[in-house]
């Protein structure tokens, strides 16, 4: 089979089209033939040595939709020539083939194409563990959301406004704010244009949000914290910008503040959870409640992909396909 393979950190270049041994499937996996694949930014990340991860050569991407094409010997919800996707099994969709562990497949319905179910899938699954979760977001009302354009950021902001909570989003360009507004942000900030904790203060006569949903990092963190209103928490999903430096717990004191990082596969681990939860993300596409914006590049243009995020210019979701 053909896959992606990281072979050394840096940048979307390094990445190489080559020829790997077909996966085989152990007791509790199964083939999956990808035929959509999900790009993220913690795909970026890995790729540009943010994180620790095992020895390379490594084959990235966490999600993928596809046709099962063997079974392990102890798979019994799943047959081959079933339609499934999946987004909670670790590296290695970057790939013609994948082997995922039979617990970690969900069945998408057929009104949705394969581009459609990787773009919403494991975002939305973020989105529901940011919303609920972690902490009901309709309790407070009023949440800012950071990079509200991204991957997550425009699936999170349609489901709040479907909840019926005020939304402030950030956008990192003006070309953006259009889009944000369409998706249905009561304000929208440039944070790079200006310093979106005086807009948001602004926006809020100083009474600040309950939730702030940073997936930014680095370079929005502290300021998070400054746009929470007393016992208020910011839930940091990713560092798009870098990883956040160490924080001092003194920033929480004044305002007995709360501060979050979760991990998708802890939230999604329990099988029953999975299932239910994407079945929901997928009724939700069905009934135009979430809308993704999806950008589609071929398997081989990969660098492409990834050039898009190292731009800062992707809106909405980013899916390979073949």
């Amino acid at each position: 089979m053909q896959a992606i393979l990281l072979n050394k950190t840096g940048n979307p270049e390094v990445f190489k089209i080559e020829k790997k041994e077909d996966p085989k499937p152990k007791k509790d996996e199964v083939i999956v033939r990808n035929m959509a694949i999900g790009v993220n930014h913690i795909d970026v990340a890995i790729r540009k040595g943010q994180y620790q991860m095992p020895a390379l050569p490594l084959v990235l991407g966490n999600e993928a939709c596809g046709i099962v094409s063997a079974v392990g010997s102890e798979v019994v919800d799943f047959k081959v020539g079933d339609r499934v996707a999946y987004a909670t099994s670790g590296i290695g969709a970057y790939a013609e083939k994948t082997a995922v562990v039979a617990n970690c497949l969900v069945l998408p319905p057929k009104e949705l194409t394969d581009s459609q179910v990787v773009a919403v899938l494991l975002k939305g699954l973020m989105a529901h563990t940011l919303l609920y979760r972690v902490y009901h977001a309709t309790l407070v009302k009023r949440v800012l959301i950071h990079a509200v354009a991204g991957g997550v950021g425009h699936i999170l902001c349609q489901w709040a406004k479907h909840l019926g909570i005020e939304v402030v989003g950030t956008v990192g360009s003006d070309k953006k704010i259009d889009f944000a507004n369409s998706i249905g942000c009561n304000h929208v900030i440039n944070y790079k244009t200006s310093n979106f904790v005086e807009e948001l203060g602004k926006i809020t006569n100083y009474n600040g949000v309950g939730i702030v949903y940073d997936s930014v990092g680095k370079d929005t963190m502290l300021k998070s914290l400054e746009c929470l209103w007393p016992m208020g928490i910011c839930i940091s999903y990713g560092e798009s910008s870098g990883v956040v430096e160490p924080i001092n717990l003194n920033h929480l004191i004044d305002n007995s503040l709360y501060l979050c990082r979760p991990s998708l596969p802890i939230f999604k681990n329990n099988r029953a959870e999975l299932a239910i939860t994407a079945e929901q993300i997928f009724a939700m596409v069905k009934k135009g409640i979430i809308k993704p914006k999806i950008t589609e590049f071929n398997f081989k243009d990969i660098v492409k992909a990834h050039q898009l995020f190292e731009n800062r210019t992707n809106i909405g979701s980013v899916v390979l396909t073949f």
